[in-house]
C-alpha cells in the first residue's frame, strides 16, 4: 500500500553537507522508488518568528508554515529528522512546531475544561531521526533520550501519531565512509517500507 510521506529536515544550517540533510535525501529516494508520496519541509529555508503569547498561539500561523503544515495534514506518515543541539532539538526546528500548532492544528480544545483536546493527528504514523556527536548509547541511558522523548511524548504523542518509530545515530564525527553509507541504505529501506 502506497502512503503519503512528509519529511521534516529539521537541521537548521542549509549547507548541503550536513548529514541530516542527506539522511532525508536517503528515505525519500526510498520511499519515492516504492511509489510512496513525498513532500518536504525544510526548516532552514524560514524565518519564523518566536510565540510570545497565548493570544497569538489561538490565531493561525504566518506564512510560509501555514502552508507547509498542509503538507503535516495531508501525510500517512511524517518524518522527523534533527540534530541533537545542547542536549535537545534546534531552536528552529522547536519554532517551527510552535508556529505549526497554532489555531488547534495538532490539538483541538474540548468543549469544557475537563473534556481531552481532540487529537488532530490520529492515523499518522511518525519516525524520529536523531544524529549526534556523542555515542547514541550514551544519549539513550546517559542522558535518557530526553529530546526524544519530549517530542514523542509530547506533540506527537499528544496529536495522536502513533505508532511511532526512532533512530539515533551517535557518534557522527568518528563515522567511516562505509557507516554512512550503511546509514543512507538503511533510510531508504525504512523509505520503502514507509516506517
Amino acid at each position: 500500500m502506497t502512503r503519503s510521506i512528509c519529511i521534516i529536515d529539521g537541521h537548521p544550517d542549509p549547507d548541503p553537507d550536513h548529514l541530516v540533510h542527506a539522511l532525508c535525501d536517503a528515505y525519500a529516494e526510498g520511499a519515492e522508488a516504492t511509489d510512496h508520496t513525498v513532500s518536504r519541509i525544510r526548516v532552514a529555508d524560514f524565518d519564523m518568528p518566536f510565540l510570545n503569547s497565548e493570544k497569538e498561539f489561538a490565531m493561525p500561523p504566518p506564512e510560509p508554515v501555514l502552508s507547509e503544515r498542509q503538507k503535516i495534514a495531508n501525510a500517512d506518515h511524517l518524518v522527523i529528522a534533527f540534530p541533537l543541539w545542547m542536549g535537545g532539538m534546534p531552536a528552529k526546528l522547536k519554532v517551527f512546531f510552535e508556529q505549526a500548532a497554532r489555531a488547534e492544528f495538532f490539538l483541538k480544545t474540548g468543549e469544557s475544561d475537563h473534556e481531552w483536546p481532540e487529537r488532530m493527528m490520529k492515523g499518522k504514523s511518525a519516525r524520529i531521526i536523531v544524529t549526534m556527536g556523542m555515542p547514541d548509547l550514551v544519549y539513550r541511558f546517559g542522558m535518557d533520550a530526553g529530546a526524544l522523548k519530549a517530542l514523542e511524548r509530547g506533540v506527537l504523542g499528544l496529536s495522536g501519531f502513533k505508532p511511532m518509530h526512532h533512530t539515533i545515530i551517535g557518534g557522527v564525527g568518528a563515522l567511516t565512509p562505509s557507516k554512512v553509507e550503511s546509514w543512507f541504505e538503511f533510510m531508504k529501506e525504512i523509505g520503502g517500507q514507509a516506517v
